[in-house]
């Protein structure tokens, strides 16, 4: 009867090992749960790579010479850009492996594919922090422009900054989540992460809501509540948005790029069928799963118990 009344005293049949297995949204909120305190120290273990903003930021509070603000500034932007990249390639494995299923130790995967991928991501992410700054400053410098001149031309070079923004962040869905998984020469990675921003347009604008709903909400915790936000910024949500987009994007991935390689040598690709190894060890144990018999309730005599 609920949650105070239940029987302890009988079984069910038990979790068949090849059961029904669930998709969608029921599978995201399964290991999304399953994985919420974890997410937290994966998020922490991340955000130690973005100290150098943080510092960044800070010295703008502070610094009053503007020489020397400048100088701490190129460097904490330099530092970011050069680490940002591996880390976040470290993340995505973990986060792999995760919507995977497949067991990880979070410290010691996030620093291998941080090691594995170094060249290749410290490429992508200095690209990502030079375009966004192109972003910001577009922002800031063509409204202006086209006021002077008296144009609204000048709002076209802002609108076509601002899109390909757009095109690297969902260009950044795949192209991490390819590097974990696969071999994929640089070129290749940007050659077959933009050609997916096309492809998986419906998951990528999914992705990209919750993320910039998620940005949004952050940033007006920062202005109206800034000792709060600085709280929960080494928790969370940088791992827990990052899930969300590999969970989605992953499978455009898989059906695109992953599938269609095991297709060409003539083998089915094991993330879709629960296995990674290619030749499934004997087992020593049959796993009874969904065949055992419930166990019945002991029914309950006159006599004495003893304790």
């Amino acid at each position: 009867m609920g949650i105070f009344f239940k029987d302890y005293e009988s079984s069910g049949p038990g979790i068949a090992k090849n059961g029904p297995k669930k998709k969608g949204a029921a599978l995201f909120f399964d290991i999304f749960f399953r994985k919420f305190w974890v997410l937290f120290g994966v998020n922490m273990l991340y955000f130690v790579f973005f100290l150098p903003l943080v510092l960044g930021f800070l010295a703008l509070s502070f610094m009053k010479d503007y020489n020397a603000l400048l100088a701490v500034l190129s460097v904490c932007v330099v530092v970011f850009a050069v680490f940002i990249g591996p880390a976040t390639a470290g993340l995505t494995k973990v986060l792999r492996c995760f919507i995977l299923e497949k067991h990880t130790f979070i410290i010691k995967d996030f620093f291998k594919a941080f090691k594995a991928n170094f060249k290749k991501a410290m490429a992508v992410g200095v690209l990502d922090v030079l375009i966004f700054m192109s972003v910001f400053a577009a922002y800031n410098v063509y409204p202006g422009l086209a006021i002077q001149a008296g144009t609204k031309l000048l709002y076209v070079p802002m609108i076509l900054t601002f899109s390909l923004g757009l095109v690297v962040v969902m260009m950044n869905y795949y192209i991490y989540l390819m590097m974990v998984a696969t071999d994929l020469s640089l070129k290749d990675l940007i050659k077959n992460s933009f050609a997916l921003t096309f492809v998986g347009m419906k998951k990528n604008l999914l992705s990209f809501v919750i993320n910039a709903v998620v940005l949004v909400l952050m940033v007006l915790l920062f202005l109206y509540v800034p000792p709060l936000c600085m709280l929960l910024m080494p928790f969370l949500p940088a791992a827990q948005v990052w899930f969300t987009v590999c969970f989605l994007c992953y499978p455009v991935i898989q059906t695109y790029v992953i599938n269609p390689y095991y297709t060409s040598i003539g083998q089915v690709n094991p993330e879709l069928t629960g296995g990674f190894d290619d030749i499934e060890e004997e087992a020593v144990f049959e796993d009874m799963g969904g065949k055992e018999k419930p166990i019945e309730k002991r029914k309950k005599g006159k006599g004495r118990h003893i304790s």
